[in-house]
């Protein structure tokens, strides 16, 4: 049995070992690490640190398929909606562009609900959080791979979902294997950068405004602004209300180096501004996105790039598409076709 690696518990990660699972059944081990203490990636959730029941979608708010990717992807978006992980964005959103033939979905249970329903069906996929890789090394028909505080492990096959800069930042023997080509590819992503407020609130207190999310216009630091559990569909005054703040990418720029705890209170200026009679939160929470989405993809080679066919090493994530659930689901089919590949040479006699 050959072991898989998957770098990133996002749905790009998440997805691919699912897919793998469910095409190879018992032909692979599949392993899945990630560096933080929770699923999801950029389609994150966080709860209440209260210990009430609730949630706050830090990163992505909302699922937009076009008619294009609703056909395209159907099956997947059928199998969300009838487990109940996507439901129709039903509540008011103002400042939202109405695309002709777009569906815009939530998710009741947050963001990362979406990875945890693929890792869930991966059936026996190993998943294991606070694993920060550092390094690969290349040994014979293997990789070894360092992680930080722990001892390193030897896969048949590895899969990197992480930010491409995080990629490129990878020591060992990435560097020297890379060709030319492949690394003036990397090289020119680009991602925006921003950060994200959100404030739980006691049960019973009341949001005063009559929307559950507002893009704000001509705002130098808000961009957008969400009644999170009144968005999510699932508002209820026993649970508490969640109010979750993105800043404008500019502003994210220039705060990018800044200590997440000195731009906390500026956010939290502003966003008093734009709506007033807030009751106090019981928590907060900040979170900086040095990647937050694509602006630049890797060109030439959409859904993924094998840097080495032996032993395998594929990179994949919205990097390699565009910075949305169908951007994710393309390239985890397309990373999956490459480990495919792949398997007929593990599966080949000595």
């Amino acid at each position: 049995m050959s072991r898989v690696l998957i770098v990133g518990a996002g749905v790009t990660g998440s997805l691919c070992a699912c897919l793998l699972r469910r095409e190879m059944q018992s032909k692979v081990q599949i392993v899945v690490w990630d560096k933080s203490r929770g699923t999801g990636g950029r389609m994150s959730t966080s709860r209440n640190p209260d210990g009430t029941s609730s949630l706050a979608d830090l990163g992505a708010q909302y699922i937009s398929a076009t008619q294009y990717y609703a056909q395209a992807h159907h099956s997947i978006y059928a199998e969300l909606l009838a487990h109940g992980i996507l439901k129709p964005l039903e509540a008011t959103v103002e400042g939202l562009r109405d695309v002709d033939g777009t569906k815009n979905y939530v998710t009741p249970a947050g963001m990362s609900s979406i990875a945890k329903h693929f890792l869930k069906e991966s059936e026996g996929a190993q998943l294991h959080f606070d694993h920060h890789v550092t390094s690969l090394f290349r040994r014979g028909a293997s990789w070894e791979v360092h992680r930080k505080g722990g001892e390193p492990e030897k896969f048949d096959a590895v899969v990197l979902t992480m930010p491409v800069p995080q990629i490129l930042q990878l020591q060992g023997d990435l560097s020297d294997l890379l060709a030319a080509d492949q690394r003036e590819q990397l090289e020119a992503v680009s991602y925006s950068s921003r950060y994200a407020l959100a404030l739980f609130f006691p049960p019973a207190a009341t949001v005063p405004v009559p929307w559950a999310a507002w893009y704000v216009p001509g705002n130098p630091c808000i961009r957008y602004v969400a009644v999170d559990d009144r968005k999510r569909g699932q508002e209820s005054p026993d649970c508490g209300s969640s109010l979750v703040v993105h800043t404008s990418v500019p502003f994210g720029l220039q705060h990018l180096e800044l200590d997440k705890e000195e731009v906390r209170p500026i956010i939290l200026e502003e966003l008093h501004k734009l709506v007033p009679g807030l009751p106090q939160p019981t928590s907060t929470k900040c979170q900086k996105w040095r990647y937050s989405q694509v602006l630049t993809a890797v060109p030439g080679c959409p859904g993924h790039m094998t840097l080495l066919a032996e032993p395998l090493l594929v990179c994949g994530g919205d990097g390699f598409t565009h910075s949305n659930l169908d951007g994710c689901v393309e390239s985890a089919l397309r990373v999956l076709g490459a480990l495919k590949e792949a398997s007929v040479q593990w599966e080949a006699p000595c």
